[in-house]
């Protein structure tokens, strides 16, 4: 610092304006910082809260082999997959029987904390077998399964696997469907299924050499024929090319 004085006057202290330069700059570093971590708590807090999901709707295209999937990113399960591009495989979820995506007014549901489970889970990849699991029934599910079976919901039967079919605690729900292969899904049995969120899995072929699979509450089993009408519409729905 630099002194001055005067005649008559005491003596006054300058401050160096290098020193008063500093100093604001200080000052104005301080207040950004704290701008940058009130939103940066803000936007963790909210990542928190979200627990994975996102209530965005922005749509996202991802290619699968010859397919164009363009679907709402709060229909997407993982966030890594909330982008456009190529992927081998892409997993979604829906509330039924709404078929829409995570939202604040569906959190209880997507968090299961509500009384009934209603969350589908769907993947979407590349078509392996040349047969969907209807079309499996008679060749390979037929020969694996123990008769007579037992009554189950919607009018569909409920067989259980031999030892040696390698599905230990699951049954075979079928269900007849008139000038078509019968319905048919894998579900989980005993205490196993008590536990899963969803514990039924069925897939059908959609698009063009690509294969859904979906699985749900065993309660659905009640309204399988909606049921997979309404995901092979979501399908159709989603699918901007392939046959």
């Amino acid at each position: 610092m630099k002194q001055a004085a005067t005649a008559n006057g005491p003596q006054l202290t300058v401050v160096d304006s290098k020193l008063m330069r500093r100093v604001f700059y200080v000052f104005a570093a301080l207040a950004v910082l704290s701008v940058a971590i009130s939103l940066g708590g803000k936007w963790f807090g909210r990542s928190i809260a979200m627990a994975g999901y996102t209530d965005d709707t922005t749509t996202h295209e991802v290619v699968i082999g010859n397919n164009v999937i363009a679907v709402p990113a709060n229909v997407v399960r993982f966030d890594q997959a909330r982008r456009d591009g190529i992927a081998s495989r892409l997993d979604l979820y829906l509330r039924y029987p709404e078929m829409d995506g995570y939202s604040e007014a569906a959190r209880d549901d997507f968090n299961n904390t509500g009384s009934s489970k209603n969350i589908i889970f769907l993947s979407l990849e590349r078509q392996i077998m040349s047969r969907d699991m209807s079309g499996r029934f008679t060749p390979i599910y037929s020969a694996l399964i123990a008769q007579p079976g037992t009554p189950g919901p919607g009018g569909t039967t409920l067989y259980g696997f031999t030892e040696k079919s390698g599905y230990l605690n699951e049954v075979l729900a079928v269900g007849n469907r008139r000038g078509k292969d019968p319905f048919v899904a894998r579900c989980l049995s005993g205490p196993s299924a008590a536990q899963s969120l969803a514990p039924c899995e069925r897939d059908i072929l959609v698009g063009d050499k690509l294969s859904l699979t979906y699985r749900f509450p065993k309660d659905f089993l009640a309204d399988w024929q909606v049921l997979d009408a309404a995901i092979a519409a979501e399908a159709t729905r989603f699918l901007r090319t392939g046959r």
